[in-house]
């Protein structure tokens, strides 16, 4: 009796398996006369379409986003044509720089005269190289600067004084400099409010208008405010033979895949918007009593 019920349901199995077999060769023949109704320009026409899509969302998602490395991979750099004046920008990404073969470097065969370096992250990233490229710098006769790379969602009166505390300008090096780059959980509105607080604190302390370092996307979408028009901007727009940007700009950080002798690898090459004397007043210029107290000394010290 076991048996016999055994071989019931075994029957009973292998009938289901085989209609359900039957049924997808039924829905399979359906799909193919249906591909068979439809006219080959039809066909064409919706491989195209996917097609169409494919390269779409594959650029949107993983070219767009990118698309001055991209672009890196088939030529050399861009050299905007009209300007003289050259730096580049570092962090710990360059690694140990050799500053005998930076000081002689040359970029489209003008002198590098001006780095500026990655200081601090958020309210406790210190960049790993930022004391000896700072000091390095202004031993090889360069001028600097030291930027800040803002971090929304963190306190940004702590940001400030963390900058503040680690970061030591000098007359000639440039004034301080905040690098704002995403907006994260922060509202337009709050992003806003944030980096006027962070540039009005550095402001009150070294009693210059800091730099405003952005793209010049997010800058359009996100600082577009006659509020921060008054502070110099440095703008990040990669592979342009001249800026869309139309307002008042100092730095123009035209690549992030510059060659130069003394760093391995890739470097953010830059241009100043103005003369080599332009450019030294640019700085953090002494501070007029400071000037007339040394002086009344250098004139006491005389016989």
């Amino acid at each position: 009796m076991g048996q016999t019920v055994k071989n019931k349901k075994s029957k009973s199995a292998s009938a289901s398996s085989r209609s359900k077999r039957r049924n997808r060769k039924r829905e399979g023949f359906r799909f193919f006369r249906f591909l068979s109704s439809i006219p080959a320009w039809g066909i064409w026409l919706g491989a195209i379409l996917i097609a169409f899509a494919y390269v779409f969302f594959f650029y949107y998602f993983f070219v767009d986003p990118y698309s001055f490395r991209w672009k890196a991979i088939y030529g050399k750099p861009q050299y905007p044509e009209g300007y003289d004046i050259r730096g580049i920008d570092i962090s710990h990404y360059q690694e140990q720089i050799n500053w005998q073969k930076l000081r002689n470097a040359n970029i489209n065969n003008d002198p590098v005269r001006f780095i500026i370096i990655k200081a601090t992250e958020g309210v406790s990233l210190m960049d790993d190289n930022f004391n000896e490229n700072f000091y390095q710098a202004r031993a090889n006769d360069f001028i600097r600067g030291a930027y800040h790379f803002y971090v929304p969602g963190l306190n940004v009166d702590k940001q400030a004084r963390f900058y503040l505390h680690q970061v030591h300008l000098d007359p000639g090096d440039f004034p301080p400099i905040l690098d704002v780059e995403k907006i994260g959980s922060e509202t337009p509105q709050q992003l806003k409010k944030n980096v006027l607080r962070w540039l009005t604190i550095v402001e009150n302390h070294y009693k210059v208008k800091p730099i405003l370092y952005t793209s010049y996307k997010f800058k359009t979408q996100y600082l577009d405010d006659e509020v921060f028009n008054q502070y110099p901007y440095w703008i990040a727009h990669y592979y342009v033979s001249e800026l869309r940007y139309k307002g008042e700009w100092a730095i123009w950080q035209h690549t992030d895949c510059g060659e130069l002798d003394g760093i391995r690898g890739k470097v953010d090459l830059n241009i100043f918007n103005g003369s080599e004397a332009e450019l030294h007043q640019f700085t953090i210029q002494e501070d007029d009593d400071e000037e007339l107290l040394e002086l009344e000394a250098e004139e006491a010290d005389a016989p």
